[in-house]
């Protein structure tokens, strides 16, 4: 027995041995990439007066250029900035992808286990020092602290890029307590809120439009300026996993809290003061086929039964764009029967260009939902339709369709491909980089992008506790009480499945076994896709 546990320890010790070589090839690896990478950066824009005004050279060229001048109008910013710009640097601004920071909000440059997306996403200086990139979507973040740390050292890695473009952060919900990567995350230090579906309870336009405007505060306060919601599709499909993050199947009723939403988070207009809402998912997901997610290969078609396909736009014409929605992502779904050629709505023009653009007369940004070209480490692309087309051929057929960004990719070396080869033209690219600096631009990112602590105030605001917990009670609806069972009695013996049980003992008394209880209760979880045959 004792000659088996040397071995064994002796296999252990090699086990972990060979993880430490391994670890440390990968870290030298790592270490080097990211030197030549931050190589590629030149030296940090100097500030410049001109007639008693202050201004950032982006171009360290020693003088003030129209793109760098806050007093320009926003268009000719625009156009003198694009005409700067080289075939890299426009693609760069084409892709939104994900980024991560290490516990003490450093960009995470050097992947470590402690941090698994770490291990699968691009380094910062990659994305942003090689490949021209300047739109990221934060995933969790360990404090405040921390993501004012993080975005003024990526933004200062940005300024030292050849014209000194500075980054967007943009953000999935963060106000309520689910924890779902690619569709919400919870942030402890924000105020906490109902769900979507919650806030659509209230029936309270107003609640909405305060709880938005509270959502906005707290995300200017760490650098957020694209709002990655509200989700403006409808219910319609009760199968479907993501009925909690919309407000619900009544589509005048989301209209009116859609409208409401992206009020509070843009205001009347955009301006320097606003977080900009990319509304999702046009033309409406929710009539999803037999209730699966298009996010998975086992439910990429969205039905209409009873031809109500156009029920699915209310809350988009009636809400979304009168409130002047800055942008508008597409859903994965294929709108089955509904267009020239069943391909996802990223992918067809019938929906971005003849509905969204031409019958609607939408001209902000368009950014694809997440993973549709590349296969992510989690799940294939989401390439529904067009599964037989190349990365490259995808790539095309996404700008053709009339959209303006990537999401959740980063293949700046395709659309440099399909330039060179003719499959795209650069009159075409700068339609969608002039859009999408218009948005910059406005937003006040270039003027002064960088965070200071004193905005940390905001998170020491009880009123914007306090009104996230009365949003929460006047969200609750009993839909039975059947035999008069509840409010339960304090103290009542539970047996509970999926809730954390040291919160529920606060309430009652929690027993191990069922046959102990006065009440079992069971928490279910909407299942996503099939379960496996």
């Amino acid at each position: 027995m004792k000659k088996f546990f040397k071995i064994l320890l002796y296999i252990l010790a090699g086990i972990i041995l060979l993880l430490a070589v391994t670890y440390l090839f990968f870290f030298i690896k790592w270490k080097k990439a990211s030197s030549e990478n931050m190589a590629l950066l030149g030296p940090e824009a100097p500030v410049i007066t001109v007639e008693g005004h202050t201004f950032r050279d982006l171009n360290k060229n020693g003088q003030l250029d129209i793109y760098e001048d806050s007093r320009q109008t926003v268009d000719a910013r625009v156009e003198d900035l694009i005409s700067r710009m080289n075939q890299e640097e426009k693609a760069g601004m084409l892709f939104f992808h994900m980024m991560v920071m290490d516990e003490d909000g450093s960009p995470s440059e050097i992947p470590s286990f402690s941090n698994p997306f770490s291990l699968v996403l691009e380094s910062p200086s990659s994305q942003i020092a090689r490949k021209g990139m300047n739109h990221f979507n934060v995933l969790e973040a360990p404090s405040a602290e921390a993501m004012i740390k993080w975005n003024n050292e990526l933004q200062k890695m940005a300024e030292r890029t050849r014209l000194g473009i500075p980054i967007t952060v943009g953000s999935d919900p963060r106000h309520g307590k689910g924890m779902n990567i690619g569709t919400a995350i919870s942030t402890r230090f924000f105020s906490r809120w109902p769900s979507p579906l919650g806030l659509a309870a209230t029936r309270d336009s107003a609640l909405v439009h305060e709880f938005a405007d509270i959502a906005r505060q707290e995300y200017l306060a760490v650098g957020i300026r694209v709002a990655l919601h509200p989700m403006a599709d409808l219910a319609t499909e009760p199968r479907w996993a993501r009925v909690n993050g919309t407000f619900g199947e009544d589509a005048y009723l989301s209209a009116k809290l859609t409208g409401a939403y992206v009020l509070g988070f843009q205001g009347e207009s955009l301006t320097n003061n606003s977080v900009a809402c990319m509304t999702k998912h046009f033309s409406g997901g929710g009539p999803q086929e037999d209730g699966w997610d298009a996010h998975f290969a086992s439910g990429p078609g969205q039905v209409y039964p009873g031809n109500n396909f156009d029920y699915h736009l209310i809350h988009f014409t009636e809400g979304a764009f009168p409130a002047g929605t800055a942008m508008i992502m597409p859903y994965y779904g294929i709108p089955k029967g509904q267009t020239s050629e069943d391909v996802g709505f990223a992918f067809n023009k019938d929906i971005i260009t003849g509905l969204l653009r031409d019958s609607l007369g939408f001209d902000g940004v368009v950014c694809t939902d997440w993973a549709i070209v590349t296969d992510m480490f989690i799940k294939e692309a989401a390439a529904w339709g067009v599964e037989h087309l190349s990365e490259k051929e995808r790539v095309k057929k996404i700008f053709d369709a009339g959209c303006d960004m990537i999401g959740g990719d980063s293949r700046t070396d395709l659309v440099l491909e399909l330039l060179n080869e003719g499959g795209l033209t650069e009159s075409r690219i700068d339609e969608s980089v002039k859009r999408i600096l218009k948005s910059k631009f406005i937003l006040g990112i270039f003027d002064n992008p960088y965070l200071d602590d004193n905005q940390l105030s905001v998170f020491k605001n009880q009123t914007f506790k306090e009104k996230g917990k009365e949003a929460q009670r006047k969200s609750m609806v009993l839909l039975k009480n059947e035999n008069d069972l509840l409010p339960l009695n304090k103290g009542i013996k539970v047996y509970s499945l999926g809730i954390d049980k040291e919160i529920l003992s606060e309430y009652a008394k929690v027993v191990k076994t069922p046959e102990d209880a006065d009440l079992i209760i069971h928490k279910l979880a909407t299942p996503t896709s099939p379960p496996p045959k």
